[in-house]
């Protein structure tokens, strides 16, 4: 079969497609013939050998696949030949057939589109975790988003309005801000253009945020953390802008804030039973359609590294996918 390939770790234009193996589903797995595959930051990271999980050269990159059941191993229960699956996989995804083992899957609502499903556990995922774990949002809360119109960012975009909070996004465009609105962004931030720091004050009274969602890191974490309201929570979330800030300690002191780390990967291992709920109200909220993922682009596996790059420039808006034509 044909898969994405990374045999030395560095840039996306280093992958190269190429015959592999066919995988087959051992005891407790199952064999997905891969529809879509998710296209993430980690993926980025993990193909420069920067990302915490290093799988062993070669590697296919990819850590969520949706795709449909073809083969199931011995002692498989609860799924079928034929189900529209999503998995998560650590890695893998990119290729035209997957093995994943079968607590690992979930079968996708009626009427999801395959294409949009991949990237839904990372991101809604990370971004319900970050909202309702960690931060404890809450209804009438005011939440400002960080990065509000890449995948994670446009689902917290998403989840917070759900929440019943005012979510404020915050952008590099105006084309961002305005899909972060048809999201449910009551207010809109264009950080390229004005100060981070006077727009959330301003647009919260002075009063500040109750919780900031920050997965861009760089210079504006500190100006975001400054604008937390007392006893608000800043959420680490990740650094696309390359940087991981170094804030001075003394601003949760004096704040009376607080500073939580979001490990998505971690809690998943850690706590599978609350993420299985988590996931089991994400895929409930999306079947009922309170939840849009939103696709601008999707690349076929030939392309995957020029998906991966485009996504390092940081010129996604929401997600793109790799997708397999047969």
């Amino acid at each position: 079969m044909r898969a994405v390939v990374c045999r030395s770790f560095g840039p996306p234009e280093s992958l190269v497609v190429d015959e592999v193996s066919d995988p087959v589903a051992g005891a407790g797995q199952v064999l997905i013939d891969v529809a879509a595959s998710s296209v993430t930051f980690p993926d980025v990271l993990m193909i420069q050998d920067l990302y915490q999980f290093k799988p062993g050269l070669p590697f296919t990159p990819g850590t969520e696949v949706s795709g449909t059941i073809v083969a199931l191993g011995e002692g498989v229960t609860g799924l079928r030949i034929g189900d529209r699956v999503l998995a998560g996989v650590g890695s893998g995804a990119m290729a035209e057939q997957v093995v994943v083992p079968a607590g690992a899957v979930v079968v996708l609502p009626d009427g999801v589109d395959m294409l949009d499903a991949p990237g839904f556990l990372y991101a809604y995922g990370t971004s319900h975790h970050a909202l309702k774990d960690r931060a404890l949002l809450r209804e009438g809360e005011t939440l400002v988003v960080l990065g509000a119109a890449g995948g994670v960012g446009l689902a917290a975009v998403e989840l917070g309005a759900l929440a019943g909070a005012r979510v404020i996004a915050a952008a590099s465009s105006d084309e961002r801000l305005a899909l972060c609105q048809e999201h449910g962004a009551a207010a809109t931030i264009n950080y390229a253009t004005h100060d981070l720091k006077t727009a959330i004050r301003e647009l919260t009274d002075g009063r500040g945020a109750d919780v900031v969602y920050d997965a861009v890191g760089g210079t504006y974490s500190e100006p975001a953390l400054r604008s937390t309201a007392w006893n608000g929570r800043f959420l680490v979330i990740g650094f696309a802008a390359g940087d991981i800030p170094r804030i001075p300690l003394n601003l949760p002191l004096l704040k009376g804030c607080s500073v939580v780390g979001v490990f998505y990967g971690a809690f998943t291992a850690r706590e599978p039973a609350r993420q299985r709920e988590n996931v089991t109200e994400l895929l409930n909220w999306w079947g009922e359609g309170k939840l849009r993922p939103h696709v601008s682009a999707t690349y076929p596996l030939e392309r995957a590294g020029e998906a991966l790059r485009a996504l390092a420039d940081r010129k996604v808006v929401g997600k793109v996918v790799v997708t397999i034509d047969r």
